[in-house]
């Protein structure tokens, strides 16, 4: 970043009296330690959802709780995306290390409350939502400061490197928890929480002995009012689609629910009213200014369009998995989440291959190859995967789940540094920030916007299909008319759970049914029965992704040249731009830092790392940046 001393900004010398050459890696075994915890916690309860509900013996059968389930799916999500850039300035003001340390403590802390939890039903889900939150503020705490901490302690020629392990580290999480949590939550569900408390101790007390703050520490405002109307517009708007897609009076979905309009509405307007607030403060929480530069808003509307497209992939391929193709092919609903987790490994895998290779080469030859083909490969899998019958043969789908993967690894790495390249180099933590929060909270509005669909395509189908099968069954008519009544939500949750509602529906006819009920309730009848109209949403929801990826396809093709820049004003302060930085290294997952190869931009240049390399001529002022 122009403008700052490099011995002022804590990058280690020989001579600069610092912590040592070894501490650089202690700042990186400790962060990414953070990072992968953090990450496993993410993805594990996801996969662990079943034996969470069954734990707490929680009926996913009613409509009221369905928005238990997507609190404690987006809870932590929401509370993060809000709050990562905020959190990286407050480290600038108070200290990295200090807010870094404060994070780990929290984080630690909040697993073992929800590792506590003695209550039942709805409390029971409160408690884990309301520490589930308290915990998305500890994540927040780590994320936002660890790539300033990183940034600190390295020189600039092994930033990339430094930065690119973090990255690498936070991917290899999620795909960790899907498996540990398959594999703790059968046994005992609240392990999924346990399981990281010995590291979180151990990462807290080392932080605190070992970690020193080695960067600037400089007065920054704090934009509060920007801060609040944004976090309280986007809760608002995402409690509305979490009440949205539930059923109301006698409508499948509660899209005309007073309460619902209301919420949208009104957080429509109050996140107008942080438009309209960063547009008069002094140092605004985003640069809407940014928006004149073509790249810059061509590349965030592709990277956005892609999130949405992708975010709800992971929850449509566990429904899928968990709630009928695992059971139809034999697996108890004990065995399912954790072989879910283990069959969508290829998904990863073709993430990790692709994307370090696609930032490195795009170096060279551009981006716009890989971020166009990147999001038309990714569109096309999408489209292949819509075409493939429900009860599939693994193979096919494993390469088809491998070439999604491959696909948003190409888009990302080179999508970043399009919309880095853009941007003055002192506005670069600002752009790196906005861009992390578009991705997270299309991550999360994507969860609705999929859920919403599948139900519009279940609506259609399901109830005849329920009320035909129960019917050739030897369930009474009447009886089946009111079981096929039953809110396509929640046969969609009940998929998404591995729970075979009928038991519990046909309870006091069971015994009256030829074979005593034991086909119904058995593990094959349930997902067999509802394979065709859970089909019927899939090519809807993927119809959508497919189309959103075409779009995020002819955006990145329209960023053209970086075009005109924005006058460059007053720069960033370090900690502020660092911070924004690390939301999209880590929350957003959008690709790794790939290591300086020593040819074209670095990564600095492509807006991975936090200090600019002089891309502003003239001589480098003597202190530190403000």
């Amino acid at each position: 970043m122009a403008g700052i001393d490099r011995r002022t900004a804590g990058e280690p010398t020989a001579s600069s009296g610092g912590p040592g050459e070894h501490y650089k890696w202690i700042a990186l075994s400790n962060t990414t330690l953070g990072v992968l915890m953090v990450m496993i916690n993410q993805s594990i309860v996801l996969i662990a959802l079943p034996d969470i509900f069954r734990g707490i013996h929680l009926d996913p059968l009613d409509s009221a709780n369905t928005s238990y389930l997507l609190w404690m799916l987006m809870g932590f999500m929401v509370v993060t995306a809000v709050l990562v850039v905020t959190f990286g300035r407050l480290g600038d003001m108070f200290g990295r290390v200090r807010m870094y340390n404060l994070g780990f403590a929290a984080f630690t802390f909040c697993s073992v409350m929800l590792s506590l939890t003695w209550l039942d039903g709805s409390a029971g889900a409160l408690w884990l939502i309301g520490w589930r939150i308290v915990q998305g503020v500890g994540g927040a705490l780590l994320f936002a400061n660890s790539t300033a901490i990183l940034t600190d302690a390295f020189p600039a020629n092994q930033r990339g490197t430094a930065l690119g392990i973090n990255s690498i580290a936070a991917i290899a999480g999620s795909f960790l928890g899907l498996i540990l949590g398959g594999v703790l939550a059968p046994v005992n569900w609240k392990m999924i929480f346990l399981v990281s408390v010995p590291f979180g101790v151990f990462g807290t007390i080392w932080a605190y002995v070992k970690l020193h703050d080695t960067g600037v520490r400089a007065r920054a405002r704090m934009d509060w009012w920007g801060n609040i109307t944004f976090a309280v517009g986007l809760i608002s708007v995402l409690v509305g689609i979490t009440y949205g897609i539930q059923p109301y009076g006698s409508s499948m979905m509660g899209w005309m629910n007073p309460w619902v309009l209301t919420a949208l509405i009104g957080g429509v307007v109050v996140l107008g009213a942080f438009v309209w607030i960063e547009l008069k403060v002094a140092e605004p929480l985003f640069r809407l200014s940014l928006f004149r530069l073509r790249a810059f808003t061509a590349g965030n509307l592709a990277s956005l369009l892609t999130a949405l497209g992708r975010g709800g992939l992971q929850f449509m391929l566990i429904i899928w998995l968990q709630g009928i193709w695992l059971p139809l092919h034999g697996y108890s609903f004990e065995q399912t989440p954790l072989w879910a987790g283990i069959y969508m490994i290829p998904l990863t895998i073709g993430f990790l291959l692709s994307a370090p290779l696609s930032g490195w080469i795009s170096d060279r030859l551009g981006a716009r190859p890989f971020t166009v083909g990147g999001a038309l490969v990714t569109g096309a899998s999408f489209v292949a995967l819509m075409s493939l019958p429900v009860d599939f043969g693994y193979g096919i789908f494993a390469v088809l789940l491998f070439v999604n993967g491959l696909g948003s690894g190409l888009f990302a790495s080179p999508n970043r540094a399009e919309i880095m390249n853009a941007v003055p180099a002192n506005s670069r933590g600002a752009g790196a920030g906005m861009t992390a929060t578009f991705q997270n909270s299309a991550m999360v509005l994507s969860i609705g916007i999929f859920f919403s669909l599948m139900i519009a395509g279940l609506s259609h189908s399901l109830p005849g299909v329920m009320h035909d099968g129960l019917v050739a069954q030897g369930v009474p008519e009447g009886e089946a008319s009111q079981v096929s009544q039953l809110p396509p939500i929640a046969v969609l949750f009940a998929a998404f759970l591995g729970y075979n509602p009928f038991r519990q529906l046909l309870d006091g006819h069971l015994s009256e049914l030829p074979d005593g009920g034991s086909h119904i309730t058995g593990k094959q009848f349930f997902p067999h029965l509802i394979s065709g109209p859970f089909h019927q949403g899939l090519v809807i929801a993927f119809w959508f992704a497919a189309a959103a990826c075409v779009v995020a396809a002819l955006s990145s093709l329209v960023t053209g040249r970086i075009g005109r820049r924005l006058p460059v004003g007053s720069p960033e302060s370090l900690g502020s731009e660092l911070a924004a930085v690390s939301g999209e290294a880590g929350i957003a997952l959008s690709g790794p830092v790939v290591p300086d190869g020593g040819a074209g931009p670095t990564a600095a240049d492509r807006g991975t790392t936090s200090l600019d390399r002089g891309t502003t001529p003239g001589p480098r002022p003597p202190g530190p940046v403000g």
